[in-house]
């Protein structure tokens, strides 16, 4: 019987306002690269299954400045060479420090409060796993999530990151839930989802634009109210 549900935060729960795309097509026209914002929605998958994997094989915590900026240049690479354009490194370059100069807030997806509201009225414990950096309590404050989660462990806290076993099995210890008591929904499936499926948690995968093409044996959702569906599965 399922207990708890827990949740990634990045494109998980939260998006960037205004969306990432959008700002992005407008720092590559600033650079004579005219591409429309939705054309780059399948190149952030791409890019972000890179970044994710590298920095759960070493935190940016754990790299020097040299090395982050190898790895941001990296990042943009794929990006660009996804979208089909054609990029020096001195243009990686600017466009990163473009980027810089927008204000990225954070915003809920719209399923999100009628998703997690049904699933705590029906006595569900609710908490978040992520590997962010920072602390969380003024974000989740600003964002109307605190009331909601029960449990909130960060590799800010803790000082793992998925998919370590070790930040999963902490949830599990805050939640007080065996794993096999316990859901976790993540848009990543090797940090989400495989991370969570080895230490016993039942691992979903969300995939809200249909991007992820590979075969894989879990749920697959395309929105969190399609969540209580799998607390049977």
């Amino acid at each position: 019987m399922i207990k708890a549900v827990f949740f990634d935060l990045f494109y998980t729960l939260v998006r960037y306002d205004p969306p990432r795309e959008e700002l992005q097509a407008k720092a590559l026209k600033d650079f004579g690269i005219d591409i429309p914002s939705e054309a780059l929605s399948g190149p952030f998958f791409i890019a972000d299954e890179f970044i994710y994997q590298e920095i759960a094989r070493k935190p940016l915590s754990q790299r020097s400045e040299e090395d982050k900026i190898s790895l941001y240049v990296q990042y943009m690479r794929i990006l660009l060479q996804e979208a089909r354009i054609d990029a020096s490194e001195h243009l990686i370059l600017s466009i990163l420090k473009k980027m810089k100069q927008y204000d990225m807030n954070l915003a809920l997806y719209d399923d999100v409060m009628p998703a997690l509201s049904n699933l705590k009225a029906s006595g569900l414990i609710l908490g978040l796993i992520s590997n962010i950096d920072r602390n969380m309590t003024s974000l989740l404050n600003e964002l109307g999530l605190s009331s909601l989660l029960q449990v909130v462990v960060t590799s800010n806290q803790l000082g793992f990151y998925k998919p370590q076993p070790e930040i999963f099995q902490e949830a599990l210890r805050k939640g007080k839930v065996e794993a096999s008591e316990a859901i976790y929904v993540g848009d990543q499936y090797q940090i989400d989802v495989v991370g969570a499926n080895k230490v016993g948690m039942k691992g979903i995968l969300l995939d809200r634009s249909g991007h992820f093409k590979q075969a894989i044996n879990c749920p697959r959702i395309k929105s969190l109210t399609q969540v209580t569906e799998c607390l049977s599965c």
